[in-house]
């Protein structure tokens, strides 16, 4: 660690060389130092030769330590950018990612011009219910979680970014008023397959909530909790958009053609070209 007063430079280069050394990546450093401050790269260039105050320096190298130890820096942060806002993360709630972005964008894509019911399953922090609000704020927004502790986060996030939803504790739809029909459902449920533990990365596995992540039946459990509950609420012409892993494409779409056996169901691919998204129309 660093062990005399020194400036923001020399601490940056420190933790940044420390990273990398723990095999981590080095930019982390800035990142964290720049969202801890709330500071622009010109802002820490103006500040490079002041000397960092001691009492700041030590919570500095504590985060960093916990980095070294697998701890997310969005954990660390409390919060992460999501669709060009600023939510809050805790470990009760997954990080929003960057993939899940490309389902939002296709959403208000292919449904802005009308008025539409949604319901958000498996909300998390809000990340996709509170955005489709935002960007489209006629629309109705429900946002449904089993945790009680993430729907805590998403109403947080809701009051700081001023987006008027609905909530409801519900695991996926079982609490959901059946004579309130839906036009839009979307979700980023738990899809790892539990035999998957051991290949997942230290930093999810040990710090992002198990619940958010896992479903029994080789990760496909909730797809078919989905599927069969979606039948009984969603509107004759309604539509279905689910974040997916890339190896599930096929094997969704067939969870789906079984309970919608007359809607059209298509595999989309993100930007990675990893299948990502299944839409029922």
């Amino acid at each position: 660690m660093v062990n005399q007063p020194t400036t923001y430079f020399e601490v940056l280069k420190w933790a940044s060389s420390f990273l990398e050394e723990k095999n981590c990546e080095k930019y982390i450093a800035e990142y964290l130092l720049l969202e801890k401050k709330e500071w622009s790269k010109t802002d820490l260039l103006l500040h490079f030769k002041q000397e960092m105050p001691e009492k700041e320096r030590a919570a500095y190298e504590e985060d960093i330590s916990k980095i070294i130890a697998h701890q997310p820096v969005q954990y660390l942060i409390g919060s992460c950018e999501f669709y060009g806002r600023r939510f809050k993360v805790t470990e009760d709630t997954l990080i929003p990612r960057p993939e899940t972005e490309e389902l939002v964008d296709l959403i208000i894509k292919e449904n802005r011009d009308n008025p539409k019911t949604v319901v958000d399953i498996g909300t998390g922090t809000g990340a996709i219910g509170l955005s489709l609000k935002l960007e489209v704020p006629r629309w109705g927004i429900s946002c449904l979680d089993i945790s009680k502790e993430a729907l805590l986060v998403a109403k947080e996030n809701a009051n700081h970014l001023e987006a008027s939803v609905d909530f409801l504790e519900s695991d996926v739809l079982s609490n959901w008023n059946k004579d309130q029909e839906i036009d839009i459902i979307v979700s980023n449920p738990p899809y790892i397959s539990y035999n998957e533990w051991e290949k997942m990365d230290v930093s999810v596995r040990e710090h992002e909530p198990k619940l958010a992540l896992f479903a029994e039946n080789n990760g496909l459990a909730i797809y078919e909790k989905i599927a069969k509950e979606a039948k009984e609420v969603l509107k004759k012409e309604g539509k279905i958009y689910l974040e997916i892993g890339y190896l599930q494409g096929e094997v969704v779409k067939n969870i789906f053609k079984e309970q919608f056996p007359d809607k059209h169901i298509e595999v989309i691919k993100d930007m990675n070209q990893m299948d990502r998204i299944i839409k029922v129309i």
